[in-house]
């Protein structure tokens, strides 16, 4: 009896222990939902027992037990799942806009939370992109301390960070960009973003000043901009609709569909408008895709790619008197040649993300795109042709130094364009009136080659529990080769060539101290430069100015970022002087004709402060304010520019200051609003500073309706008003215009007058 009770426990043991191994662990990842971040230390709480674990430093995790949990971490929503045997799991949480000083950054490819950068960075969320109208996105960036776009129309826009690119007569340049890994900066440092669709960003990550030792060229800073990703586990299709003012009229339509491991959304948009300006039309379609594959522990994937289709009209600047008279105007030449920009443009990129181990990973990327334009304009017609392409790779690593953390990336860039161009006479004169312009005669054709690679290493160590140090350096090396295709002549010399820079080094270093739990204070010290465009190095005679430097400059900084009251105030202020040397200047010698001379140097000193305060915070109703505040002392410390000396005078472009307020309404019941504030200060509009642009105060309001109808099926009704008092205003300042023929200089382009917008948003779940 003994041996059968022995052999009946031994085969009870083996039994359950079988039993035990039979059931399979539950594994997964958690990462950041907008830009794939893995998030570490997530706790992931079983809701049926009090046990709990959290995501290792990989963003893993392995539980036994099927059941509901929740997951949940500083700075993002929680998020509570049935989780089964036999899977494997990608969990997404969601940024929380109250805890930003939380959430993971990637600006600088090192993931770390916002508090513990050394650099000034600034997040715009998607709460705050939906604050206003989905049409411009100048109002989602002006919010942004340190960073002001000028808007004279649609597809007419200037971005300056801290100064930096307000002496480039049209459009962005010295200021770097990328549509996630996708550089979105030509190889002649020229940036443009105003053309992607609104609906497909979800987050913009904001690096000001030349604090970014891993994107290269850019004395103003980066702007990152992270596209929406699908859900997993979910299929739904969006559809929206908006009419407004001027002829606005617009629809898009959003398709996500996700599994366990593999999501995909798709976005397509039409936009009109007639615009407030004669000569002002507006048209474009866009398509993107955005695919994410996370195909085994190691390996994921990512695909993306956006196409652009635009024809918009050009009003142009007009002078004081027609801007004050009869603002709805277009200057008389771009009306009487109805001049316009007709473009397309595309980018495509993959990146792979390969995990070798837990200490080290890489991540590649290569893309490529292409952007046609066909633009008349008076003075002439313009065929121009780019194909960019390009790989982008880094390694990133952890590890142990004096046994404390030791984090850090290593990688390069390596980028290729081919910039075609045409000019041809444009004969609307000798045309009858409301003909538009005419292509005669080929005036010029240039094939140019622009290459760059940046090769960057960036480090962050963690001197204390609450210090970090960080170091950086960035090598570049820019080229130009330009081919003249046109018939040489004794009119038309041979402008062929080559131009090469030097090799510039950019260092960086800077230190971040977390005081308390809920105060940081942060500093650095960095290097940037913006490069030369070919057609600035072009002199009169036709050859190449090997003598011009690129700009170059000095960052420092200081700044503190934090929480009070409980976490309901967030803030962060910075203070920081930005010194440029071998200041480029585009001087005018006809009307479409500039060379560019290295004429002294600048002096940027400003403060920039942010806050957020969460006044309530319940279920049935929440209330937040935001204050933004930026202060500009930009000035020529040395500008001597043929025999005038403009040395110590206001740097040209720039307002003398920004201030930014508003109130955000939510309610459970489903009605929301917000109401904004803008007041920009005057600024110069001459070198000479004889002539300032008015300050001005814009308000807009919205207003708007979210219902459910049932779980799967959503709606959202809203209504938006702009320059609510009407305000005359200058959206956008030509500096230094000069008036040809005897008619006066045409400095302003007018902003809208009071406006609205209404439409309606219908989501459906699968």
């Amino acid at each position: 009896m003994h041996f059968i009770k022995k052999r009946i426990t031994i085969f009870l043991i083996i039994g359950f222990t079988l039993n035990a191994l039979g059931q399979s662990k539950i594994k997964g990842k958690i990462i950041d939902k907008d830009n794939g971040i893995i998030l570490s230390n997530v706790q992931i709480t079983n809701l049926n027992n009090p046990t709990s674990v959290v995501s290792n430093l990989n963003g893993t995790f392995e539980i036994s037990e099927a059941s509901t949990y929740s997951f949940k971490k500083e700075g993002y929503l929680e998020k509570i799942l049935d989780l089964k045997h036999d899977s494997y799991y990608i969990i997404q949480l969601m940024m929380n806009p109250s805890e930003l000083n939380e959430v993971i950054i990637n600006s600088n490819h090192i993931p770390k939370k916002l508090k513990e950068a050394v650099t000034s960075i600034n997040i715009v969320p998607l709460k705050a992109i939906e604050l206003g109208n989905d049409i411009n996105i100048a109002s989602v960036l002006n919010r942004t301390p340190g960073v002001f776009m000028q808007s004279g129309a649609l597809n007419t826009n200037r971005i300056t960070i801290r100064g930096i690119g307000s002496r480039n007569l049209f459009g962005t340049a010295k200021i770097r960009a990328y549509f996630k890994d996708i550089p979105l900066t030509t190889g002649s440092g020229e940036t443009t973003i105003e053309d992607f669709e609104l609906n497909t960003i979800s987050r913009f990550e904001i690096v000001k000043g030349a604090a970014s030792s891993i994107y290269g060229a850019g004395l103003g800073g980066t702007v990152h901009i992270t596209p929406k990703n699908a859900f997993l586990n979910q299929s739904a299709i969006n559809t929206g609709i908006s009419v407004g003012s001027f002829g606005l009229s617009k629809g898009t339509i959003n398709i996500n569909h996700g599994n366990a491991t593999h999501s995909f959304r798709a976005t397509q948009s039409y936009t009109h408008s007639d615009g407030y300006r004669e000569n002002n039309k507006y048209n474009r379609q866009t398509f993107s895709i955005n695919s994410s594959h996370y195909l085994n522990k190691k390996n994921e994937l990512s695909f993306l790619a956006s196409y652009v289709d635009l024809k918009a009209f050009i009003p142009s600047s007009i002078n004081e008197e027609t801007f004050l008279n009869s603002p709805k105007s277009a200057a008389f030449t771009w009306k009487q040649s109805q001049g316009f920009e007709n473009s397309k443009r595309a980018i495509f990129g993959l990146s792979w993300n390969y995990q070798y181990n837990n200490h080290i990973k890489q991540i590649t990327s290569i893309f490529t795109s292409f952007h046609d334009a066909y633009e008349p304009r008076p003075f002439n017609i313009l065929k121009e042709n780019t194909l960019a392409m390009g790989i982008r790779s880094r390694i990133l690593g952890n590890s142990k130094l004096f046994n404390k953390t030791f984090n850090w990336t290593l990688g390069g860039e390596l980028f290729k364009d081919t910039y075609k161009s045409e000019t041809f006479e444009n004969l609307y004169r000798n045309f009858p009136n409301g003909t538009g312009s005419v292509e005669g005669n080929q005036l010029s054709n240039f094939k140019e080659r622009r290459s760059y690679y940046n090769a960057f290493f960036e480090t962050t160590y963690k001197l204390s529990r609450n210090t970090i140090l960080s170091t950086g350096l960035n090598l570049n090396q820019t080229s130009y080769n330009l081919k003249d295709k046109f018939p040489i002549s004794a009119n038309n010399l041979d402008q062929s060539g080559s131009f090469k820079f030097k090799n510039i080094i950019s260092p960086k270093f800077g230190i971040s101290n977390q005081i308390s739990k809920n105060i940081g204070i942060y500093s650095n010290i960095s290097h940037g430069f913006s490069p030369i465009s070919l057609d600035e190095t072009l002199l009169p005679d036709g050859q190449l100015n090997t003598n011009l430097k690129p700009e170059t400059g000095w960052n420092f900084e200081i700044g503190t970022r934090g929480t009070f009251i409980n976490n309901r105030l967030q803030f962060n202020l910075t203070l920081y002087r930005l010194s440029i040397k071998n200041l480029l200047v585009s001087r005018r010698t006809a009307q479409d004709e500039f060379i560019g001379i290295n004429a002294g140097s600048t002096k940027h000193d400003g403060l920039e402060l942010s806050l957020n305060y969460q006044w309530l915070q319940k279920e049935i109703l929440s209330i937040n304010t935001f204050v933004n505040y930026t202060f500009n002392n930009f000035k020529f410390k040395e500008f001597i520019d043929g025999e005038n000396n403009f040395s110590g005078n206001d740097l040209t472009g720039v307002p003398s200051d920004i201030f930014n307020t508003g109130i955000n309404i939510e309610s459970s019941f489903g009605i929301y609003g917000n109401i904004n504030f803008q007041y920009v200060g005057d600024m110069p509009i001459t070198d000479s500073n004889n002539l300032y642009s008015d300050s001005y105060s814009l308000t807009n309001f919205k207003i708007g309706y979210k219902t459910s109808f049932n779980k799967k099926l959503n709606f959202n009704l809203f209504l938006g008003i702009n320059n609510i008092f009407d305000e005359t205003y200058a959206s956008q300042i030509l500096i230094n215009a000069s008036g040809f023929n005897g008619n006066a200089p045409r400095y302003y382009y007018p902003g809208n007058p009071l406006n609205y917008y209404t439409g309606m948003n219908i989501n459906y779940v699968f």
